[in-house]
């Protein structure tokens, strides 16, 4: 039997090296978005855990989401959530057949990348 497969082609594992585009980049940055809000959503809960204890713990709580390092960690969550959101909303779309052409994936990834920077900088600002 032969083989339809050229085995000596060259194989490059090197990521780096390629030029993913556009929609592909989005793609991988709403998995990524995916695992910094798994582990996110478990400091949340975390925090809703401490302002439901006592009015001590919330107290505590309180002043600990005025330091400028806890509101970063806020807004990074809330930036992956609002970026996870936005894109799993193209994902959706693509599902029912919208913007499956290589035009469309291109637009849509464009849209989710300035819809999602805008949602975000307003997150900003409201938690600032």
């Amino acid at each position: 039997m032969k083989s339809t497969v050229n085995s000596k082609r060259p194989v490059n594992l090197d990521l780096t090296t390629i030029a993913f585009p556009l929609p592909a980049l989005v793609s991988i940055t709403h998995r990524l978005t995916g695992i910094i809000l798994f582990i996110g959503i478990g400091l949340l809960l975390w925090g809703l855990d401490l302002s439901l204890a006592s009015e001590e713990s919330f107290n505590s709580l309180q002043e600990c989401l005025n330091g400028v390092f806890v509101k970063l960690i806020l807004w990074g969550v809330l930036s992956a959530l609002i970026y996870h959101i936005v894109a799993g909303c193209k994902h959706l779309l693509m599902d029912m057949g919208i913007g499956e052409t290589l035009e469309g994936g291109l637009l849509g990834a464009k849209i989710v990348l300035v819809l999602s920077a805008v949602l975000i900088i307003a997150t900003g600002i409201w938690i600032w």
